[in-house]
């Protein structure tokens, strides 16, 4: 390859970004993948993620073969893979992060359109045919939805690569409930690589140069220098233009586009590339859905091989069959980390059999049958909830799509968070649970609410994806019933003969009784949510949400769970 490091791309304020192009040896013009964003260049994904990367390289050994590995960086494409193939790889540094200058805001109309004028400089840089993708993982990924959206002219095609679209309902409060992710994340990830770094910051392994650039700021002047993320979400719990300016605009984006979710992603990496799939306006769009870690699939041979198909087509103009390619390809989980691939022709599969299990108070059960009992259920606020479940099934059960659970709730506060989790039991009745994308051990599906925010938006909901307005609040009055529609992230597993399915709901995040698990970018142990925990004090006071919570049964509220059942193909 030819390197050019640090190369200078100004943007229409006079603000120079730095990039990094990696290029084919032999002298032509060829297509661009470009990344864009905050975690340092310049670090090697080996030191800056080093126990994700230990990981990889024992559970997918095919991720790192073929490859030196030298330039291997966080969420972004190995240049080793894709530039003998006739492409040229760019990673930008996004504007106060890494080797580039500035201030350092987050996922903001300014960066939205920093990508817009790094897309333009290499479309017409001697070395580019003209047609540049987009490329990566979550950050690298979710920054397409919104650079796509302003439509750049030369802006080929995009691979949405496990990236959440809507800033308020997937990155910042699910349900109305802060995630405390992002408070972490800028500490242990981007804190740690904001330019200004200097001499305190990381060398590149390759270069020997600083990879925060080579100005040493004080922790007074970085301070100044960036944006307060975590306050911000604090500060803003309903949604409104803060959280709009950070999202995508699907309606806006036409650009052929390949999107990849991540099964285990309940928190961040799901329901983006569902919603983003379903609701952009591309008539050229494939969906993609996988089980795994949150970041080795992207760069196995099965990641890389789908990649190269997309962008070859698009990219290249390789008549390599991608336009016959079904336009949704699932892995479909079982037990025990297996997946079968199974493609289908539209999402949700349209033979999807949407079924009402129904919550019996009596026998605490999941099952087809109406309950007409009034009855009610308490449990307190902070405690572990209750748990419906079905008797163990007489045959196989896929569930694959989004579901929604229906609920009538009293508290004795003035409000109530309502966490609602789908898990599977073993015949020993041993609670089966499947690698997450961040943490090893989650159960099948989540989805959250906070009472309060219960309004939906009639233009925008489906029966199997209440979708809520978070615009204004509806506080309880204590002891009154209200109606709720809770939204449980997409998900999919096949459930066994023998095994129970089963729904919890309760009023805090939920824990597993194994070993917390570990990442050494990640600051709190996992225990089954993974980072995205909901545990905000201030978000959260218990003189509001430590009352007891009632859940109310009977003909007048048949509280159920909607969940996507998959027959086999005919």
């Amino acid at each position: 390859m030819r390197i050019d490091w640090d190369v200078p791309i100004e943007m229409d304020d006079g603000l120079v970004l730095r990039a990094d192009v990696f290029r084919p040896v032999a002298e032509g013009r060829y297509p661009a993948l470009l990344s864009y964003g905050p975690y340092g260049k310049g670090l090697a994904f080996q030191d800056g993620y080093k126990t994700a990367w230990e990981i990889m390289v024992r559970e997918n050994p095919d991720a790192v073969s073929g490859s030196s590995n030298r330039y291997q960086s966080w969420e972004v494409v190995d240049p080793e893979k894709w530039v003998p193939d006739g492409y040229v790889c760019m990673r930008v540094d996004s504007r106060g992060a890494g080797r580039s200058p500035g201030y350092l805001d987050h996922n903001n109309a300014r960066e939205s359109r920093d990508i817009y004028e790094c897309i333009e400089w290499a479309a017409a840089q001697p070395w580019c045919s003209g047609k540049v993708g987009m490329n990566g993982i979550s950050y690298y990924a979710s920054n397409q939805w919104r650079a796509a959206s302003l439509q750049p002219p030369h802006l080929a095609a995009i691979c949405v690569w496990e990236g959440w679209s809507d800033c308020y309902r997937e990155s910042g409060r699910h349900g109305g409930i802060i995630c405390s992710f992002r408070k972490h994340w800028q500490e242990m990830q981007v804190k740690t690589v904001q330019h200004g770094g200097g001499t305190r910051g990381p060398k590149s392994r390759v270069t020997g140069e600083l990879v925060c650039g080579p100005e040493t700021l004080s922790e007074d002047e970085l301070a100044k220098n960036r944006g307060d993320i975590w306050n911000d979400f604090l500060t803003r719990e309903l949604d409104g233009p803060y959280y709009r300016e950070r999202s995508a605009q699907f309606d806006q984006i036409q650009v052929p586009l390949l999107c990849a979710a991540n099964w285990g992603g309940q928190g961040l990496h799901t329901r983006g590339n569902f919603e983003g799939y379903l609701r952009s306006a591309s008539a050229q769009k494939w969906l993609e859905a996988h089980g795994g870690s949150h970041w080795a699939p992207f760069y196995t041979d099965y990641g890389v091989q789908l990649q190269k198909r997309f962008f070859d087509y698009f990219l290249k103009d390789e008549n390599n069959g991608w336009d016959r390619q079904p336009r949704v390809q699932l892995q479909v989980r079982h037990p025990g980390e297996k997946f079968v691939l199974r493609h289908e022709n539209e999402w949700p599969p349209a033979r999807t059999q949407w079924t009402r299990f129904h919550l019996d108070p009596d026998g605490l059960r999941l099952t087809a049958e109406k309950n007409n009992s009034m009855k009610s259920i308490i449990y307190d606020a902070t405690g572990s909830g209750v748990t419906f479940s079905t008797p163990p099934l007489e045959r196989e059960m896929e569930i694959t799509g989004p579901s929604a659970l229906k609920l009538w709730i009293s508290s004795t506060t003035a409000d109530a968070d309502i966490f609602a989790v789908l898990r599977v039991f073993d015949p020993q009745g041993k609670e089966v649970l499947f690698q997450g994308a961040l943490d090893p051990r989650t159960p099948v599906g989540q989805g959250w609410l906070r009472a309060s925010h219960r309004k939906l938006d009639p233009a925008l909901s489906l029966p199997h994806r209440p979708y809520h307005t978070h615009d204004e609040k509806q506080p309880l009055t204590p002891g009154e019933v209200c109606e709720l529609d809770v939204e449980i992230w997409p998900t999919c597993i096949v459930v066994p003969q023998g095994y129970r399915l089963a729904l919890t709901i309760r009023g805090k995040d939920y824990e597993h009784e194994d070993e917390a698990a570990t990442l050494s970018n990640m600051k709190n142990p996992m225990r089954g949510c993974g980072p995205f925990t909901h545990d905000d004090p201030t978000d959260r006071p218990p003189a509001v949400f430590g009352g007891k919570v009632t859940l109310h049964f009977g003909a007048q509220r048949p509280a159920h769970v909607l969940l996507p059942v998959i027959p086999p193909k005919a």
